[in-house]
């Protein structure tokens, strides 16, 4: 995930960012930015999961041990987590993808009036 998209979603949960600024441009655009940006919000929430469920376990494993092991599951949580989310993932980026919709909508139909 970028960085802006991050914090970006971050601000946006705490209620500090502009929810509609990732959707800015025109229609189909606008919506395939705010598809990705809640694929990746959810790919960061799965990434978390996926760390966690590898917390304390050290030792032989499909990397072999050694120095460099959380290195690399670090890089498999990751592809783990962006693998389930373009796969359909928990749901979690279909919901934040129709807040963001739905946040559009209502900031656009708040300019009309």
């Amino acid at each position: 995930m970028t960085p802006p998209a991050a914090a970006l979603i971050a601000q946006t949960v705490a209620g500090n960012g502009d929810p509609t600024a990732v959707l800015r441009g025109a229609g189909a655009a606008g919506n395939a930015r705010a598809k990705h940006a809640a694929q990746d919000f959810e790919a960061v929430f799965l990434n978390q999961m996926f760390q966690h469920m590898f917390t304390g376990i050290d030792g032989e494993g499909p990397f072999g041990g050694g120095v460099g092991v959380s290195i690399w599951r670090s890089f498999l949580t990751e592809q783990y987590a962006k693998t389930f989310s373009k796969a359909g993932g928990i749901g979690l980026a279909d919901h934040v993808y129709r807040s963001l919709i739905a946040h559009q909508e209502a900031r656009a139909a708040a300019a009309a009036h």
